[in-house]
């Protein structure tokens, strides 16, 4: 996994474009957010997370963060596609004053995420219960920073 550059430089290389802020589509990826969160948590608490389902949970919880941070960049006029979007998208973390060890571990799922859906790897329970907390953690957060 190479080292996530700085958003500068995602700018500069024309993967996020600077455009006219889309409001109506960042309510909807919020709200795609909260839903997905919300059905997130029923499931996890009707039901233990096993290996056979930690892959949904991982997939989730990333698909849950990156909604949010989607809808941010949307909502201050940027928007990443392309080859290196998803490394764009959470450099983005930084433009939003989170810590760096929140923005690793963010990259670090991005990259376990791009391994299960490309690669067939398969992640255990207990890294889904680390990625659950950590969504736990940077949920209210990014939510209170797309209040729109």
């Amino acid at each position: 996994m190479k080292p996530l550059r700085m958003f500068e430089e995602y700018l500069a290389e024309g993967i996020v474009k600077k455009q006219a802020s889309d409001l109506s589509r960042a309510v909807f990826l919020i709200q795609e957010s909260k839903d997905s969160y919300r059905f997130l948590l029923k499931v996890t608490k009707a039901v233990k997370i096993s290996d056979e389902d930690s892959n949904f949970v991982v997939k989730s919880c990333y698909d849950i963060i990156m909604e949010l941070i989607r809808a941010k960049m949307i909502s201050e006029g940027y928007n990443s596609s392309g080859q290196g979007a998803h490394e764009a998208e959470v450099s983005y973390l930084r433009e939003l004053r989170f810590p760096e060890a929140e923005i690793q571990f963010l990259n670090q799922l991005r990259f376990f995420r791009n391994g299960i859906t490309y690669y067939g790897k398969k992640f255990d329970s207990e890294y889904a219960q680390k990625v659950l907390i950590f969504l736990d953690e940077i949920y209210p957060r990014l939510e209170k920073l797309t209040e729109i």
